[in-house]
């Protein structure tokens, strides 16, 4: 269950929203428990994204205007935080679900947008297909055009690393039109392939894969407007908070297996090991600095502070450095224990380390902030 000094933090969920986040923490304890086997099959957790959504959490993060609850940024990062520390790829897709679902009803003009709201209530499956083979870290600069046709454009290429794409009933895509970045919604159909990218290393069963179409129409009606401005969206601070709650698994991982393990030539735990207070001591005080940091964060976002995107790069670096720190301390700790495959400490590590290069990378976030700094 959520930590009720969490709960009660003023950057933390509204109390009137915290029935919302103990929903999600009952439904992480379900989650965990079949985390590994969905990471050695590979299998997306369909089951587990149908539960969440089932329990009204897909809707409630919609605007009230479009049938939800508007379900605060810092309640959606204090759960994003409890899937992730429970079964990361099911974090995963959920994160990009909702960044598709939600960011194609709020972009859109008002009858698309009410149309991909009601989608999204009715159980619809979304995902992100913007990130490109040739294009590293720059998924908001499309590399790929789209052509003039009649209705729309036509596009013919390939969006890579699209978590949950093969359940998805659609997508939020971006290209050029014109030379222009545009955003569309385009539905699942015949001329939309998946292709394996091969076996990812962590977040083994988010069902991330390549995706390619073939002449696909990209609906004038369902393309969105160019935005006024810089807006929060659900993608960018979800990360952050899926490598916390990665960081919140090692711990715990950590504290059991040294709790449990007792040295030979003394007769005590390991966690009577000095070196290894010390350690997790200051791991532990990383993670609530990168955690508050992040409610930091979430709160700009729902203050619609333009200080939202620079947040995010600084919220992401800090989640990902601590979620390896305290998976690389627990294998430390763990030793030939945690290689094995029937230890959770290398899931946490190989999960650890995905969460690193998902875009924008920790390097683009480091180069963006000191770009940042020098431009002051």
């Amino acid at each position: 269950m959520p930590d009720q000094k969490r709960e009660a933090h003023p950057l933390g969920s509204p109390p009137e929203e915290q029935h919302w986040v103990r929903t999600a923490a009952e439904l992480a304890q379900e989650f965990a428990r079949t985390a590994a086997a969905y990471d050695e099959s590979t299998s997306v957790p369909r089951e587990n994204l149908e539960m969440l959504h089932a329990a009204g959490l897909d809707a409630a993060l919609l605007p009230e205007r479009l049938g939800g609850q508007g379900l605060s940024y810092r309640s959606y990062g204090e759960i994003v935080r409890l899937l992730g520390a429970a079964c990361p790829a099911t974090a995963c897709i959920w994160v990009m679900h909702i960044g598709a679902g939600v960011g194609l009803a709020e972009m859109s003009a008002p009858e698309a947008g009410r149309f991909y709201a009601d989608e999204l209530i009715a159980g619809r499956r979304f995902a992100n297909a913007l990130s490109e083979p040739t294009g590293g870290n720059l998924f908001l600069l499309p590399q790929q055009h789209a052509q003039p046709a009649p209705g729309g454009f036509r596009l013919s290429g390939s969006k890579r690393f699209t978590s949950g794409c093969e359940i998805a009933d659609h997508f939020l895509v971006n290209v050029l039109v014109d030379g222009v970045p545009a955003f569309f919604g385009v539905e699942a159909g015949e001329s939309i392939r998946y292709l394996p990218i091969g076996d990812t290393l962590g977040m083994r069963a988010n069902g991330s894969r390549l995706v390619e179409f073939s002449g696909t129409l990209l609906r004038e009606d369902r393309r969105c407007p160019p935005p006024p401005g810089p807006r929060p969206n659900h993608i960018g601070s979800g990360i952050a908070f899926l490598s916390l709650g990665i960081a919140d698994a090692a711990v715990v991982a950590l504290v059991a297996h040294a709790r449990g393990r007792t040295i030979p030539t003394t007769g005590e735990p390991l966690s009577a090991m000095q070196w290894l207070r010390f350690d997790l001591a200051t791991v532990h005080s990383q993670l609530e600095a990168a955690g508050m940091y992040a409610r930091h964060m979430a709160w700009l976002a729902d203050q619609n502070d333009p200080g939202f995107n620079s947040a995010t790069l600084r919220a992401k670096v800090l989640s990902n450095q601590v979620a390896i720190d305290a998976a690389q301390l627990a294998l430390k700790a763990g030793g030939g224990s945690g290689f094995l495959s029937t230890s959770p400490i290398q899931r946490i590590l190989r999960d650890a380390y995905a969460g690193w290069v998902m875009a924008y990378s920790v390097e683009v976030c480091r180069d963006r902030v000191g770009d940042e700094l020098f431009s002051d």
